[in-house]
């Protein structure tokens, strides 16, 4: 595979043991998604590495990212806690086995039984406004909470080149803000008048953001902690959740920016964070799994359309949405394999990379230069383990595709598959009544499991 990344060489290797044992098909599985497993116990490790482990961190994955139960099953095998920002996320984060008190629920709209649930389980709970504080004190009901409680802060510094994903502008939806006229002297009260507020928490943005931004809202937050603190004369404020939002590099192999990095950034302008007082909640979900999965699909036509050759595939806005809604901000590379999974050689020639959805555009690639693909190549779509075929999108009813972690026994060993979710069959389908009614068994049906 001489002249591709190692990165590239481990896809292809897994793509061509995928095809071998029948995962993927021209006529009976079209389109399914890979999750290195071994890359993930190497990121979460390098994440661990690059925090002190005193005073106690606890990096908690967002389930957002990626909600299959196994992949957050084994994240909680490599010592990691869990993000969630709904109660289906929850539940989920419960099903995997997670302790409660490793899980920390940062939903902005909490519904009174989600906040009761929550901290009769002791999760911890950060309230992202002062109704929502209302609630969480009837509920407690005078009682010393479990759980850990703190307040979302909106540090207000800017955004980022995605307007989306920039969460401390000066009107994000997100928190109590800081800067406002009176809300930063409010916000004092309010931990003054409930002791057990004892955490605060931030998140300043994620793709698109630039780190200092990032680094700038938890030193912004820390420094609130240290006021409240102040203002009581006791370290009320025991621990500081600094959000995730290191942002991903889609645009090749390399891994940038790394933890290290960002560290380095909270050391320059949060020193205190890392002072000792303070406990440390993390909370990164794409920087965690975005570069260890990839989605690989076949071509099943190709046509020439105003002199731009076009490649007909099955992955599309049902496993890529954000980029085919928001190509601009979310762009994603493509590789060309033949049938057998080889990575295919040849001129490059500018292509659009289409999906199967009935409109004009689902486009996973507009102009890209690729050897030329034809019916029965397949392509692989690296960096979408976070975000993409987790978190499939039902237009026209397609079907989410079969999910595999990958194994492998280390250079020139074995691979191994293990089935993360299975293929949805298309043919099974509800009734009038709502309940399922298996529709016909069909020769070309995708397979489920690994052959």
């Amino acid at each position: 595979m001489t002249g591709l990344t190692p990165a590239a060489e481990r896809r292809t290797r897994i793509l061509q043991e995928a095809v071998r044992q029948g995962l993927l098909d021209a006529g009976r599985s079209q389109l399914a998604a890979f999750v290195d497993l071994d890359g993930v116990a190497a990121t979460v490790a390098s994440l661990h590495r690059a925090f002190p482990s005193a005073p106690r961190v606890l990096h908690a994955f967002a389930a957002k990212a990626n909600c299959l139960v196994p992949v957050l099953a084994e994240l909680r095998r490599l010592g990691m806690g869990c993000e969630v920002a709904t109660a289906g996320e929850l539940a989920r984060a419960l099903a995997a086995g997670f302790a409660p008190d490793r899980i920390v629920f940062d939903s902005p709209a909490k519904t009174e039984a989600e906040l009761r649930h929550a901290l009769d389980l002791g999760v911890a709970v950060n309230a992202d406004n002062y109704q929502e504080l209302a609630r969480i004190d009837r509920a407690l009901g005078g009682r010393v909470p479990v759980s850990r409680i703190g307040v979302r802060v909106n540090s207000q510094l800017g955004g980022g080149s995605i307007a989306a994903m920039s969460t401390a502008t000066s009107t994000s939806k997100f928190g109590v803000p800081l800067a406002d006229p009176g809300s930063r002297q409010r916000l004092l009260r309010a931990y003054h008048d409930h002791p057990w507020l004892t955490w605060v928490h931030t998140h300043a943005g994620s793709q698109g953001c630039p780190l200092d931004l990032m680094a700038g809202g938890v030193g912004q937050a820390v420094a609130f902690a240290e006021e409240v603190n102040a203002s009581l004369g006791r370290r009320q404020v025991v621990g500081i959740d600094i959000g995730g939002g290191l942002p991903v590099n889609f645009a090749d192999d390399e891994t940038t920016p790394t933890f290290d990095t960002y560290v380095r950034q909270l050391r320059a302008q949060a020193p205190a964070l890392f002072s000792g007082g303070y406990e440390i909640v993390t909370e990164f979900g794409r920087s965690v799994l975005a570069k260890n999965g990839f989605t690989a699909a076949y071509v099943e036509y190709t046509k020439s359309m105003g002199g731009r050759p076009i490649a007909v595939t099955h992955a599309g806005v049902q496993v890529a949405t954000r980029t085919v809604f928001n190509p601009d901000a979310w762009p994603l590379r493509i590789e060309a394999h033949d049938g057998s999974g080889r990575a295919k050689r040849g001129g490059p020639v500018r292509q659009d990379i289409a999906g199967p959805a009935c409109f004009a555009g689902d486009l996973l690639a507009r102009d890209r230069a690729l050897p030329l693909l034809e019916p029965g190549d397949l392509i692989t779509v690296p960096d979408t383990g976070a975000y993409y075929f987790s978190t499939p999108f039902h237009y026209n009813s397609l079907p989410e595709p079969a999910v595999y972690g990958v194994r492998t026994s280390g250079d020139g060993g074995g691979v191994r598959f293990e089935l993360l979710r299975p293929a949805q069959d298309p043919w099974d389908v509800p009734g009038p009544d709502g309940h399922a009614v298996p529709g016909r068994r069909r020769e070309y049906e995708p397979v489920h499991g690994v052959g």
